[in-house]
């Protein structure tokens, strides 16, 4: 008979003294921080408060176009639910082929160039997962979209920001690239026009920057999700710079411009090696885009959904000036935004953090935007201000920011 002593011990976890299920996961994915743009709109929700004017989500509030909206609507009347093939429809991929040479002076090869993506966040994520390789530094512009760094991390890469500073419209500058280059470089990330800040890159200004680009021997993720929203002037996308469509991987979508935010519907074209490469994650996380949302897309890229693009654009343009005349009137400077559609006001003469103005701004003023700060370097000190609502709340926004700030002095 085996005494208690000697029989085998089980280990068993103490539940009380264990972190819970926080030591099952992988680190890059326990160390991601949470997105400071949810977190402070979780404040938003949490309050309840029906009277509260957001300028914070980054959406249109135009409904998708009706005939967009009726377009996948009888395409499910007809039983058209089956996947696609995995690049995505050939007639929606001629037709984004055809639309970015007459727009954008770009060719690419439908069949070899291009795979439509679910939303362009899809296509960042593959373009990084596809290049990167452990220990590889990934070049940021910051201010810039929050996604970038956590993608980079999530794929073995290190995300290095290149602060850029509002006295050269924060654009990414020669210098500063120049300056955060080492061996350990591989890609740089564009994104003209640029959320938060609003800033676009000339075709002259991305000169230098495609130079430097192929000296060092870099690879470029340009996200042109907001080229339709370019103001003043015409978008030059990177790609049609001198050498660089080879290096490029251009990444777009319907989100933006085309009030197609839900249907989630993105697009990257580049070299047919980079696109081959991007397609077998593709093909093994996600299969295709939704089909129905692929029917939307062709819908929205016809004569009569290009219209209705431009109807959106002149409404943001009207919105755009009057929300930076409405910041500087009440004593807030903001560079003139010349792409996208949000305002970037510098809060940095009230004394408080960006943080603490927008929290402040919420509950005595109930008008909610997003704390600079959360879009990397250089974004302390600055708003972001998404003006993509309607003239009515606009106008009230700007009245109630005005009373907060006299109410500071």
């Amino acid at each position: 008979m085996i005494k208690d002593e000697e029989k085998p011990k089980i280990a068993v976890a103490d539940s009380s003294q264990s972190d819970g299920m926080q030591r099952y996961l992988a680190s890059h994915a326990r160390e991601i921080p949470p997105s400071g743009i949810r977190r402070f709109f979780d404040l938003v929700s949490a309050s309840k408060d029906k009277d509260i004017i957001t300028l914070g989500v980054g959406e249109p509030d135009f409904v998708t176009p009706w005939r967009v909206r009726d377009a996948a609507v009888y395409s499910l009347e007809k039983g058209k639910t089956q996947y696609s093939p995995n690049a995505g429809m050939p007639e929606l991929r001629e037709a984004i082929g055809q639309y970015l040479s007459d727009h954008f002076s770009l060719t690419y090869d439908p069949g070899k160039e291009m795979i439509v993506t679910v939303g362009g966040s899809e296509g960042i994520d593959l373009a990084l997962r596809a290049l990167i390789e452990p220990g590889d530094e990934i070049l940021v512009p910051e201010p810039c979209y929050i996604s970038y760094s956590p993608i980079t991390s999530l794929s073995g890469g290190v995300a290095v920001g290149i602060e850029t500073f509002a006295e050269d419209q924060f654009k990414l500058t020669p210098e500063s690239l120049r300056a955060a280059i080492t061996p350990k470089s591989k890609i740089l990330v564009l994104c003209y026009p640029s959320n938060p800040t609003g800033a676009i890159m000339t075709y002259e200004e991305m000169l230098p920057i495609a130079k430097i680009v192929e000296e060092h021997d870099l690879i470029v993720i340009s996200d042109e999700i907001y080229a339709e929203l370019t103001f003043n002037g015409k978008h030059a996308s990177f790609a049609s710079l001198p050498g660089m469509k080879d290096r490029t991987i251009l990444v777009s979508g319907f989100s933006k411009a085309f009030a197609m935010t839900g249907w989630r519907m993105g697009y990257a074209c580049g070299h047919p090696d980079l696109i081959s490469a991007m397609l077998k994650i593709h093909q093994y996380t996600i299969m295709c885009a939704p089909t129905m949302g692929q029917v939307a897309a062709l819908e929205a890229l016809t004569k009569g959904g290009l219209e209705e693009k431009d109807r959106m654009m002149e409404s943001y343009n009207q919105r755009r000036r009057l929300v930076v005349q409405g910041f500087r009137d009440m004593g807030l400077e903001c560079h003139e935004p010349q792409g996208a559609f949000y305002a970037f006001p510098s809060v940095r003469s009230t004394g408080m953090t960006s943080e603490q103005f927008a929290e402040k701004l919420l509950l005595e003023a109930k008008v909610a935007a997003v704390p600079g700060h959360v879009f990397g370097k250089g974004g302390e000190g600055f708003l972001r201000c998404c003006y993509a609502t309607s003239v009515a709340q606009l106008n009230e926004a700007l009245e109630r920011i005005h009373l907060f700030l006299r109410s500071l002095e």
